[in-house]
């Protein structure tokens, strides 16, 4: 129960980050699987039929808050959706002892990712151009949603960071059709785990716990992508899934509990310093008058 109960508050958590920033809630709560024992494919699997709801909840919410561009998302959708399903149906093949550090590897490249993306913000404006065009959003459905699907999210990595460095859609915008999407995709990712694993091989218990947390989370995420500052957030749960991800890499390679403990130390040490460095990056930001919230995201897209 105690496990349970944890989960739902990384669900509430994961949903907070992704619904503000459009990206990490699979990586989020994949992360935490592992770390508890799961194998990769039913952590995933997991995830998946979590992120149908809350996805749906997210992308609701984001459509009544404007935040939402449909072209975006009808021209995702479809591709999300065979992509999720393709990578769904290679990791259930897959032995879960090898899978295992190759999807915490994949998962820690992303928390990196997510990491430098949001400790190096510029100051300059993006200028938007006209909308993304389906030959960019098509390539980069499929290939989000297989990576989404392998490695327990990837989705919004992919997606939020294409679409703005591209600088042709608003920033909220980014985000809310990143989150509407990724139902489609949650979708395709699920009914290939079902196809592939059995409705037997898959832990309702955890996706039910992971729910009932996101869908808490999702209309005060979309909200807060309106007003919230994403830098901190940002490097605080790349740190969580970086640390996180170092320790099963670490045992997979066979450290003893004394390397794991100085590896996860030292990492834990760099994540502490890497939020107070954000955290003043902020202040100085406010101070010279640049806003927090969706200033700072309009400068990622410029940063990128």
């Amino acid at each position: 129960m105690r496990k349970l109960l944890v989960l739902g508050f990384v669900g509430l958590l994961a949903q907070l980050i992704d619904g503000s920033l459009g990206m990490a809630y699979g990586v989020t709560s994949s992360t935490m699987l592992l770390a508890v024992g799961l194998a990769p494919a039913a952590a995933s699997a997991a995830v998946h039929f979590s992120e149908i709801g809350t996805s749906l909840v997210s992308g609701f919410s984001h459509h009544k808050l404007g935040n939402v561009d449909w072209r975006t998302v009808s021209i995702l959708a479809v591709p999300g959706f065979v992509g999720a399903f393709a990578g769904a149906t290679l990791l259930s093949n897959l032995d879960g002892g090898t899978a295992k550090p190759w999807v915490a590897g994949i998962l820690l490249s992303l928390g990196l990712y997510v990491i430098w993306r949001f400790l190096v913000l510029g100051g300059r404006q993006p200028e938007f151009r006209s909308r993304p065009s389906a030959r960019m959003l098509a390539p980069m459905g499929l290939v989000g949603g297989a990576l989404d699907a392998i490695g327990g999210g990837g989705w919004g990595p992919v997606g939020t960071t294409t679409l703005l460095s591209s600088g042709r859609l608003e920033p909220r915008k980014v985000v809310g059709s990143i989150d509407t999407s990724e139902f489609v995709v949650a979708v395709g990712g699920s009914l290939g785990f079902i196809w592939a694993l059995g409705s037997q091989g898959i832990p309702w218990s955890y996706a039910l716990a992971l729910l009932s947390g996101g869908v808490i989370a999702a209309p005060i995420a979309a909200w807060l992508v309106k007003i919230m500052a994403a830098r901190v957030l940002g490097v605080a749960a790349g740190g969580l899934i970086v640390v996180t991800n170092s320790k099963t890499i670490a045992e997979a390679f066979g450290a003893t509990g004394t390397q794991v403990a100085l590896l996860a130390g030292t990492l834990a040490v760099l994540w502490i310093s890497g939020i107070v460095w954000a955290v003043r990056q902020e202040r100085i930001s406010r101070s010279t008058g640049i806003d927090g919230g969706i200033d700072d995201r309009e400068q990622v897209a410029a940063a990128v």
